[in-house]
């Protein structure tokens, strides 16, 4: 007759710890010879195959660099898979236009970081270096400097828009806080 092994649960099992088991949780390795490191990284082992070798980070890294995905389907089977991939990830695409789908901190806008740009700033630049850069530039293509200058015209109104976004901005900023 074998004994009873006594619990402290006093019959309530929700009062015993959460993955208190003793077994050992089996760990894959990587599948790349001589390697001793954890193989959580899946990869195919062959194009259009669900068989799947498993690398660690630095070894799948290097799996894939050479890997071409669309080897052995025709043209027109890799532009059908092409597009159903990228509808699918299109959501990615629709996200972009938050602030850390463009350059900067997410303080500015997609316009406003145009606008930077046309003026030749950094995406944080302050306020201040707006509009010297604007002045300095407005000096050098300004129509009443280059009568008859079409192309002065145009990179002119282009730093005027330019600066305008930015100054409304500003006071936009200035207004919130």
């Amino acid at each position: 007759m074998t004994k009873a092994r006594r619990n402290n649960d006093w019959g309530f099992p929700r009062w015993r710890g959460y993955g208190s088991g003793s077994a050992a949780e089996p760990v894959r390795m990587c599948d790349r010879a001589g390697c001793h490191e954890k193989g959580d990284c899946p990869a195919p082992k062959s194009p259009n195959s669900p068989e799947r070798w498993y690398f660690c980070q630095a070894h799948a890294a290097e799996y894939n660099s050479g890997w071409n995905y669309f080897e052995g389907l025709s043209a027109e089977e890799a532009a059908q898979r092409e597009e159903r991939e990228r509808s699918d990830n299109s959501g990615y695409k629709e996200a972009a236009h938050y602030g850390w789908g463009g350059s900067g901190d997410g303080s500015r806008s997609r316009d406003e970081l145009k606008a930077l740009d046309t003026l030749g700033l950094d995406p944080d630049a302050d306020f201040e270096a707006v509009k010297k850069a604007w002045r300095a530039r407005a000096k050098e293509v300004h129509p009443d400097l280059k009568p008859g200058d079409a192309a002065a015209a145009e990179e002119f109104r282009k730093l005027q828009v330019s600066y305008e976004v930015l100054r409304m901005a500003e006071e936009r900023r200035e207004w919130k806080g």
